[in-house]
């Protein structure tokens, strides 16, 4: 494959921050949940960007309503009011449980489809493969197509969640409303012996909906982080595609942490002042920069992962006024090229500076990348 003859990647550069290392990456919690039974689960597994989607594995089914026999009393008929209150109540969170767990399966299927068409264009590029290869551009749109589903998977748990959250306020509405009855005159000894199950019962349910509610927000949770560091390692593997080699993931993945402010005006002052990262010369028609582009920045913050950049476009010097002037408006469209392909690559605007001067002892127009 055609390499880049005006391409420097800057081993001093790179060297200057190869002492550094960057934090743990952190994982999402979880949370154990029990059935009403009182068996417990196996607790959920953790959620680590970048790996599979795991999501939580509770099931919710209340456990039943106690039936209770009439006692004639107004007491009495108030507890079968509010028995019957509790059935409708246990059907809605059943009905919640079983939205949970097809959610939950859709979300998992949708994830492995997408991995696994990821896992073969990696396998493609990795073996090597033609710019823009059109069969690997159909797997990206497909792999694309099945990361949108997860997205539509997270709106459907968000309304969801705010359905659950209003079963969570009417159970313990209803909870409030079983321990007023005993304040009640007219009561005899069964009725407040059936309505201390009914409490108990009422009880359990309301623990269930608030685990409910707590794994379904974890879901929301570990399926969002998900989404996005996905999206980025999508965004990537289409730069990885168009030249036809391997990328190891976003840009965007690996940094983190505040940068350094970029310099006033840009990095323009730094040209011929300090060592650039990378040196692209355009001294032909185009020059293949991005993989080996990659491969520094991809570097650089493997060792200092808040570490920021400056882009900055060098027009050549040489020749006359009007050459000049291209040669200017030249090396403004290259530093935005070598942008867009960083941003392409995941890494987050606010990470590059973007400027551009004139060498005057320059024959052909460059543009640099400093770390910072």
């Amino acid at each position: 494959m055609k390499r880049a003859p005006g391409l420097i990647a800057a081993a001093v550069a790179l060297a200057i921050v190869a002492g550094c290392s960057g934090d743990d990456a952190e994982l999402w919690p979880s949370l154990e949940a029990t059935d009403p039974s009182g068996a417990g689960q196996d607790q959920a597994p953790q959620q680590q960007p970048g790996g599979p989607l795991q999501l939580n594995t509770g099931t919710f089914v209340p456990g039943g309503v106690t039936a209770g026999q009439p006692t004639g009393t107004a007491v009495g008929q108030k507890v079968q009011e509010l028995r019957g209150d509790l059935q409708r109540l246990q059907n809605q969170v059943t009905e919640e449980n079983r939205l949970l767990q097809d959610y939950r399966a859709n979300a998992r299927e949708t994830a492995r489809a997408y991995n696994q068409l990821v896992s073969g264009i990696n396998a493609r590029l990795q073996t090597g493969t033609t710019p823009g290869n059109p069969e690997l551009v159909s797997q990206w749109n497909q792999a694309q197509g099945e990361l949108a589903q997860v997205a539509t998977s997270i709106n459907n748990m968000n309304a969801l969640a705010a359905n659950t959250a209003a079963t969570a306020s009417l159970s313990s509405f209803l909870l409030e409303s079983v321990r007023a009855t005993y304040g009640l005159q007219g009561a005899v000894d069964e009725d407040h012996r059936q309505l201390a199950v009914l409490e108990d019962e009422t009880n359990q349910t309301a623990v269930l909906i608030e685990r409910l509610l707590t794994e379904l927000t974890e879901d929301i949770q570990r399926q969002s982080a998900y989404l996005n560091f996905e999206r980025s390692e999508l965004t990537a593997l289409s730069v990885a595609i168009r030249n036809g080699e391997f990328f190891a993931g976003s840009l965007g993945n690996r940094a983190y942490g505040l940068a350094a402010p970029a310099p006033i005006g840009g990095g323009a002052g730094l040209v011929g002042r300090a060592q650039p990262l990378v040196v692209i010369r355009f001294d032909e028609p185009g020059v293949d920069y991005e993989p080996a582009l990659y491969g520094a920045v991809n570097q650089a913050l493997q060792a200092r992962p808040n570490a920021g950049f400056d882009v900055v476009g060098v027009a050549a010097g040489a020749g006359g006024q009007g050459q000049v002037a291209l040669a200017g408006n030249r090396a403004v469209r290259n530093a935005e090229a070598v942008l867009r392909s960083l941003t392409d690559m995941g890494l987050p605007a606010d990470r590059v500076s973007l400027s551009s001067t004139r060498n005057p002892g320059s024959a052909v127009n460059e543009v640099h990348v400093y770390l910072r």
